[in-house]
C-alpha cells in the first residue's frame, strides 16, 4: 500500500466512524416518534372507549440540549387533540432557579387534554440529591397554574377515568400506600409512578391494571437484544414499552422526550398515543 492509498483509506474510515457520533449526537436526539397503541382497561365506561390518552416523560430542561425541541414536539403532539394527557415526571435536569423558569416557558406551549391533564413528579424535580422539597413545591406550583392536576400519593377521577399517582420512589415522599390501601378495584385505574422499580415493592393492594413509568429513557443508547450499557433501574427487565408483570398489572415505560444528555442511539425520543379500549 502506497502512501496515497493508505490516506485516502485512513480518511475513508475516518469519515465512517465520524458518521454514527453525529447521528447520536445531531439527529436521533430530536427524531421524535409517535407511538400508537391501544390500552385495555378494566371497567372503562363505554363513552371513553376510543378516547385519546397521550403520555409525555422526562421532559429534563435544562442546558444539555436545546429544549425548544420540547416546544416543537408539543406543537406536533397538539394535533393529536388528546382527550386525557399525563406527565411522568422529571420536568428539569438539577431543579436550579435557571431550569424553572425554563421551564415556566416550556410549559406555556404544553399539550392539554381535552378532559383532563395530570402530572407527577420524578427524582429529578426534587433537585439536589433528590431532597429539595422547596424545588418540587415550585415545580409543582408552575405546573398547577398551567391548569395541570397534580398527583401527589393520591388519586383522582376526570369523566370515569381514575387517575392514581405515586410520588417518585427516590423522593422523601414516596408514600404509595398512603392511596392504594383505599383504592377502589371497581374503577377504571391507571396509575402514574415515574421509576418502574416502584413495580417490584409489596405497595400494590393487589392492584390489577395498567402502570405508566418512565426514568429509563429506553437507556437513550442501546443495540436491542445485545447490550443496554446505562440503565438507572436495578431491574434489568425494565428498559422501554409494555412489559407484562404476569400478575395482572401491565407496565409501559415511556422512553422519553427529553434527554439526561444529548446522545441516543436507537432509542430515539418518544411520546405515547393511547386508545383507550374496554379489556
Amino acid at each position: 500500500m502506497n502512501r496515497k492509498t493508505f490516506l485516502k483509506r485512513i480518511f475513508q474510515l475516518s469519515v465512517i466512524g465520524a458518521f454514527p457520533a453525529l447521528y447520536s449526537w445531531q439527529i436521533e436526539p430530536f427524531w421524535l416518534e409517535f407511538v400508537e397503541k391501544k390500552l385495555p382497561v378494566k371497567n372503562l365506561p363505554e363513552n371513553l372507549s376510543g378516547k385519546k390518552l397521550m403520555q409525555i416523560s422526562d421532559l429534563h430542561v435544562g442546558k444539555r440540549f436545546d429544549w425548544n425541541f420540547l416546544i416543537d414536539s408539543f406543537q406536533k403532539a397538539k394535533k393529536y387533540n388528546p382527550d386525557f394527557v399525563v406527565y411522568t415526571g422529571d420536568f428539569v435536569n438539577n431543579g436550579n432557579a435557571e431550569e424553572r423558569n425554563d421551564l415556566r416557558t416550556v410549559m406555556e406551549h404544553a399539550v392539554m387534554g381535552r378532559l383532563g391533564t395530570f402530572a407527577i413528579l420524578g427524582n429529578h424535580d426534587y433537585g439536589i440529591k433528590w431532597k429539595e422539597f422547596d424545588v418540587a413545591a415550585s415545580i409543582s406550583d408552575t405546573l398547577e397554574n398551567f391548569g395541570i392536576t397534580m398527583l401527589k400519593n393520591d388519586q383522582k377521577e376526570s369523566h370515569g377515568l381514575n387517575f392514581i399517582g405515586f410520588e417518585d420512589l427516590w423522593s422523601p415522599n414516596f408514600n404509595p400506600q398512603k392511596v392504594m390501601e383505599g383504592y377502589d378495584a371497581s374503577k377504571a385505574n391507571i396509575i402514574l409512578c415515574h421509576n418502574p422499580d416502584a413495580c417490584d415493592l409489596d405497595i400494590w393492594n393487589g392492584y390489577q391494571g395498567w402502570i405508566l413509568s418512565g426514568h429509563t429513557h429506553g437507556g437513550q443508547c442501546r443495540i436491542p437484544g445485545v447490550i443496554t450499557p446505562l440503565l438507572p433501574v436495578k431491574n434489568r427487565k425494565y428498559i422501554s414499552g409494555e412489559i407484562d408483570l404476569e400478575d395482572g398489572r401491565m407496565l409501559y415505560i415511556n422512553r422519553a422526550i427529553g434527554h439526561s444528555f444529548q446522545i441516543r442511539f436507537m432509542v430515539r425520543p418518544e411520546i405515547t398515543v393511547f386508545t383507550l379500549t374496554q379489556a
